[in-house]
């Protein structure tokens, strides 16, 4: 896969609540070929901003549900923070991407699962810890699943490829008869007296292509034993690497 930095949106109005995860993320002394062994790209969004996430590219949402200014503008007829929460949710569950929803709700869980979204609670001095812990992990796991997804694909096309191949090993004999018949009928054509020119012009060009897929069609046999004695000295080889440990 190619190498490139994840993406995390974080969705705030409070300019302190990004500047602590940001600050706060873990680092991690992973090889340097493992994309996830630097910091991913953080985007600050303002929270007005979170009602449309379906067509924004992310890996990772981190949003803010626990600051109390943001409550003046909801319906007095519903609870406004249950309110906004909810519409928040439903911005985040559009996108379909996983979500941490950071919320001051004491009387609730420290943490909740729902669906794709991680809810959890703000708890002094610890929080952004945890949401840099667990915001990597959901990196992690997305990167491993992309990987295991390019590896299916690769495998598919490489077992259509070996399919195809080992069709055309099979059917090489009766295609090879098939030009020899081609062959033979297109030199006895040139042995004719009084054809015009272009049919024996034709008549050549018949027999050179045959000559031609005859060739490529030996190379495919000779290729076929070259990975027979490849396949055998290479079994040989993990025998005698196997008997030495």
């Amino acid at each position: 896969m190619s190498h490139y930095r994840p993406n995390v949106l974080i969705l705030a109005s409070d300019p302190a609540f990004a500047r602590e995860i940001t600050a706060n993320w873990p680092q991690d002394s992973a090889a340097p070929s493992d994309r996830l062994s630097e910091h991913p790209e953080f985007v600050v969004l303002e929270q007005t901003f979170s009602r449309d996430l379906a067509g924004n590219s992310y890996d990772l949402a981190i949003a803010d549900a626990s600051s109390p200014e943001r409550n003046a503008r909801i319906d007095q007829k519903d609870k406004p923070t249950d309110n906004w929460i909810h519409h928040l949710k439903a911005s985040l569950t559009a996108g379909g991407k996983p979500a941490i929803i950071i919320h001051s709700d004491r009387g609730s869980d420290f943490y909740s699962l729902h669906g794709a979204a991680i809810e959890l609670r703000r708890e002094p001095g610890i929080w952004p810890a945890m949401v840099g812990l667990i915001g990597r992990e959901i990196l992690r796991r997305r990167e491993a699943e992309a990987r295991a997804r390019e590896s299916e694909n690769i495998s598919a096309k490489a077992l259509a490829d070996a399919t195809l191949g080992r069709y055309m090993v099979e059917m090489r004999t009766n295609i090879n008869n098939a030009l020899t018949t081609v062959l033979g009928n297109a030199e006895l054509l040139a042995l004719e007296a009084g054809l015009p020119a272009a049919v024996i012009a034709q008549s050549d060009s018949i027999r050179n292509m045959a000559l031609r897929l005859h060739e490529i069609f030996q190379r495919f046999s000779s290729l076929e034993k070259e990975l027979t004695v490849a396949a055998r000295e290479s079994g040989k080889q993990a025998m005698r690497a196997a008997g030495r440990s």
